[in-house]
């Protein structure tokens, strides 16, 4: 399964904000993806209550090694024992491609570790935050550095989002070879 990450505000947010994570999430469970957020609060919430609605599988890369922080709309917690900045790092990593809604500081450095993992982004522009802002501090309008390693994306919906970010996936390649602790043909 395709593996679609949200980034975006904590806490409380706007009903504008809100209804886009909700369609977002919607339509993440719809196309068969699953969604992986950082697990707590604001538009990691509303994101998961809509891929919920559809039936979608939705995993919550939690701060700390607690599940008090997880929203109720998380079918599996991973707790990583480690604080929101490492946290993310591990989304970032474990997501085939993200979509950004509003955010503030966290969510600005989860594109920027996205960016220099190479990893799709699609920004849903009219949640507001960092999302509303992001094309008129990019390079060209497209990228954070002016290697332009990464294409950022634009939507304006969610549908859009979604599909833009799914089109943006490459191919699958193993990288390494993976260490099954065999030894010597055992």
């Amino acid at each position: 399964m395709l593996r679609i990450g949200v980034i975006g505000q904590s806490g409380e947010i706007s009903e504008e904000a809100a209804k886009l994570a909700e369609e977002v999430g919607r339509e993440i469970a719809k196309k068969g993806a699953v969604l992986l957020t950082g697990g707590t609060s604001g538009v990691m919430d509303a994101v998961s209550y809509g891929a919920k609605q559809q039936g979608g599988l939705v995993i919550g890369i939690l701060p700390g090694d607690s599940l008090d922080c997880a929203n109720d709309n998380i079918d599996i917690p991973i707790t990583t024992g480690f604080g929101y900045d490492y946290r993310s790092l591990i989304l970032v990593h474990s997501s085939d491609a993200l979509i950004m809604v509003s955010g503030g500081n966290g969510t600005l450095g989860e594109l920027s570790a996205a960016y220099l993992n190479q990893k799709p982004v699609v920004v849903v522009e009219p949640s507001g935050g960092w999302a509303g802002r992001v094309r008129e501090i990019a390079y060209d309008g497209s990228y954070l550095d002016m290697r332009k390693t990464v294409k950022i994306g634009y939507a304006s919906t969610a549908q859009e989002a979604v599909a833009m970010a799914l089109e943006s996936i490459p191919p699958r390649k193993c990288k390494q070879q993976i260490d099954t602790g065999k030894v010597d043909g055992m």
